[in-house]
């Protein structure tokens, strides 16, 4: 009994705690106000839980060994009173960062595109919606000609988004053509050009998610399309910064991991952690920057001195957003861990742990995001006093 009571107090305590803090913050309008926008456009956590699923079906198939189709035997879940827990000190480790770069995605790129940015690159190439035709307008208006070098840059980065599965594909066919050290070479360089698509692509989802919240504070109706083509047209001068991150993100995560197959770089996994540690940090730094660009029509300086004056007025709200972001990024990090490790081989309960993680991701990203616009417009407007809920 004793023993019992010693487990039960710890996690009465965090829940209790967890709830002083949601209840008493001082960004809890906002964090309302985004369950409420999530709940009237559930398109917003529906779509990162559909590309967080499907890059898991990508993994799965991929990388994990199914032998026959017992493995998939959806019964292994009843054996889940027997399965070996670990303690939070086990698993702990490998979620800070994870959870880092969830925090650091609700300002930039909240989810991974690929698989299925090899859909969306024929979808642009075939003007879905009009938005082929968008971009190239956007582009000329906001650049002049050197929005053809970007459409340019964003053309060859499809079509190696289009290559890329059918490289990982025909990989072990080519062998007989092409030595092994050149097919690695060939398959790294596709992979950090598709990087750029996929990228962008989650960029261009984010900014259109922005503008659904955006509708949804002012209360306006739209059309579907006439929405998409209008993210596009913000998403051209989220590009500048957009760019910036791709430029950092290529020369220091990147670029040595595709230089390793040119050349010796001793330990070069070594430092990607703390590589992507300082990506996720420079986001965080600038966090401001993305949906200035995309709700205002600024140009980088602009938005840049903007969120220094956004810091200096309100960094005690953002810092606590950051906190509540962080906690709930790392409770969901640490759940996986722990199920993860406690499933072990059992595969099909594997299967149907990622298929509900997805979810279970996408909402919780899809409301942080949402909470995000609502306390970015609060703060711009100095409305974050007033007692008014949003209603509808």
């Amino acid at each position: 009994m004793l023993s019992s009571l010693a487990r039960v107090y710890p996690v009465l305590g965090l829940c209790g705690g967890y709830a002083l803090v949601m209840l008493f913050n001082p960004v809890r309008r906002a964090l309302g106000d985004g369950f409420r926008c999530i709940g009237r456009y559930k398109r917003i956590w529906i779509t990162f839980a559909l590309l967080g699923f499907g890059y898991f079906v990508f993994q799965f198939a991929t990388f994990t060994p199914i032998r026959n189709w017992a493995d998939l035997d959806p019964s292994q879940i009843i054996s889940l009173p027997h399965w070996y827990w670990p303690r939070f000190t086990e698993v702990w480790r490998e979620t800070p960062l994870p959870a880092l770069e969830g925090v650091a995605g609700i300002f930039d790129n909240a989810t991974t595109t690929y698989p299925l940015s090899v859909v969306a690159a024929v979808f642009m190439l075939v003007n879905w919606r009009g938005l082929h035709g968008a971009l190239l307008r956007a582009l000329w208006k906001r650049y002049r000609f050197g929005g053809y070098l970007i459409y340019l840059i964003l053309l060859l980065s499809a079509l190696a988004s289009l290559l890329k599965p059918i490289v990982f594909w025909r990989l072990p066919e080519w062998s007989g053509l092409v030595p092994a050290p050149g097919l690695l070479r060939i398959s790294a360089t596709v992979d950090a050009s598709a990087f750029i698509f996929e990228y962008l692509l989650g960029v261009y989802i984010q900014v259109y998610l922005i503008t659904v919240c955006l509708a949804w504070i002012k209360g306006v109706s739209f059309e579907e399309g006439e929405l998409f083509r209008f993210a596009m047209r913000r998403f051209s001068y989220v590009l500048e910064w957009a760019g910036i991150v791709v430029a950092v993100s290529t020369l220091i995560v990147r670029l040595p991991l595709v230089l390793a197959y040119f050349t010796n770089i001793p330990g070069v996994l070594d430092y990607l952690p703390i590589a992507r540690v300082l990506m996720s940090g420079l986001i965080i730094a600038f966090c401001s920057v993305q949906i200035s660009l995309a709700l205002h029509n600024e140009t980088l300086l602009e938005a840049m001195r903007a969120h220094a004056q956004f810091v200096r007025q309100n960094g005690g709200r953002l810092g606590w957003f950051l906190i509540i972001c962080g906690v709930h990024f790392f409770g969901i990090m640490i759940c996986d861990a722990v199920i993860r490790s406690a499933i072990a081989d059992r595969l099909g309960a594997l299967f149907l742990w990622k298929f509900s993680f997805a979810f279970l991701r996408g909402i919780v990203t899809g409301w942080l995001l949402a909470s995000w616009v609502c306390l970015f417009r609060q703060c711009e407007t100095h409305r974050v006093n007033q007692e008014k809920w949003i209603q509808y």
